[in-house]
């Protein structure tokens, strides 16, 4: 039995899943945001070339943090850097780990070198100090084991997976399960025979494969761009040209039948319906990523209502807040800074 599988395993992973429940009652920071932290994480993660787990515990860190504390919008990217740091001193090679310098030059230095030691003290504070995590990564490297090897399958297994870390659906979803569900659509995507049942990567969740099909359509571009390089085996193309046959299928199959032409002595006999597979549509993710830094999520006012045009959406009223929030610095050498934070989370072509 491999490692991974053990009853240790599977009790980690439950141990270590955040509760989405908790992260909905945030105040300050809202779903939309995710997206755009998400992509300045990936550039992030593939500009220092950090193992695949890396990024999956990185997500799951900031997730597990966003459970249990109440984290100001302005502190958002500074929370996700941090959880980028502790995983790739868990698991990466010494020499690629990022430094603070590094990382306040990709946040365009809104962030003093005290405020990332800070954080990251305080992130596994909040966790008390539990880092490891089962990640989709460790349990689809194993799902592999049971076939023959092939690169191309776990190269779009891993961008499938990588997609599901955009959605609110997958943050609470077990990582065995995105596993094996991510490897199955990719042998489906790919003509790849599916594993046998009786075997542990063929026992998928049909209902998982369903949801990760559905957000194939118009990732995130940064997403999409990596995983479009020979090194990945160019499979973000490989699945567009995927959906394009699909959608090519489903109007061929939609389209009405030519009616057939009626002799004086027949009568006309009731047409059939035909129906086709629906092209299901998503929302666009705009690119996030600058050359230098990341633009701000799109900031909520400071009232009751934000809204885009004529839609209005009303939040509820916020709930008081179960743990302490993020920390703020208190050095005086720091409030000028905090200051500069606030004022410019005022205005909307702000930068994180």
């Amino acid at each position: 039995m491999q490692p991974v599988r053990s009853c240790h395993a599977n009790s980690t992973q439950s141990q270590t899943i955040p509760d989405v429940n908790s992260i909905d009652i945030q105040t300050e920071i809202q779903w939309f945001m995710r997206p755009y932290l998400l992509d300045f994480l990936v550039e992030a993660h593939a500009a220092f070339q950090l193992l695949p787990e890396t990024l999956f515990l990185a997500v799951n860190l900031l997730d597990r943090y966003c459970s249990r504390r109440v984290v100001y919008k302005r502190h958002y990217q500074l929370v996700g850097c941090a959880a980028l740091l502790i995983a790739a001193k868990y698991g990466d090679k010494k020499d690629r780990v990022p430094t603070v310098r590094e990382l306040k030059s990709m946040c365009c230095s809104l962030y003093d070198d005290e405020m990332f030691t800070q954080m990251e003290w305080h992130v596994l504070q909040t966790l008390n100090w539990i880092v490891g995590h089962p990640t989709v990564d460790a349990f689809l490297q194993v799902a592999l084991l049971e076939g023959r090897y092939d690169p191309e399958v776990e190269h779009l297994s891993l961008y499938i997976a990588e997609i599901a870390l955009f959605h609110k659906e997958f943050v609470s979803t077990r990582p065995s399960v995105l596993a094996r569900s991510s490897l199955a659509l990719a042998r489906c995507i790919l003509s790849r025979n599916q594993t046998i049942v009786s075997e542990w990567a063929g026992a998928y969740d049909p209902q998982t494969v369903v949801s990760l099909s559905n957000h194939l359509y118009q990732p995130s571009q940064v997403l999409s761009r990596k995983y479009a390089s020979m090194q990945l085996s160019n499979v973000s193309t490989t699945v567009d040209e995927f959906l394009q046959r699909q959608a090519q299928i489903a109007q061929r199959a939609a389209a009405p039948p030519t009616p057939p032409v009626v002799t004086a002595l027949e009568e006309p006999k009731p047409a059939m319906d035909v129906y086709g597979p629906q092209t299901p549509q998503k929302t666009h993710y705009g690119a996030a990523v600058i050359q230098h830094g990341c633009l701000t999520p799109p900031i909520t006012p400071e009232n009751d209502q934000f809204g885009h045009g004529n839609v209005h959406i009303v939040k509820s009223q916020p709930m008081p807040p179960a743990y302490p929030t993020t920390p703020t610095p208190d050095h005086p050498s720091n409030m000028h800074h905090v200051q500069y934070y606030q004022n410019s989370y005022l205005q909307p072509q702000s930068q994180y």
